[in-house]
């Protein structure tokens, strides 16, 4: 199994700029934080917090997206 590149412990902003592949997933989830401000300092933790989605998951997700390109 590979190693999972992104979790959640990330900034936002650092997995955008690294992986911009897994910009879909969050598009997915109605999530405008690619351009806001608050990507600079918010992890990926912060972010599935606030739309309610559980960040393992979200994570997971992330990393099958980034697998696949």
């Amino acid at each position: 199994m590979a190693e999972n590149k992104i979790t959640e412990d990330m900034n936002i902003r650092e997995v955008i700029e690294k992986y911009p592949e897994v910009v879909p997933v969050f598009t997915k989830y109605n999530m405008g934080c690619i351009g806001c401000i608050a990507s600079s300092f918010e992890k990926i933790t912060d972010i599935a917090a606030v739309h309610g989605i559980d960040v393992k998951a979200f994570v997971k997700e992330l990393n099958v997206a980034l697998q696949s390109s």
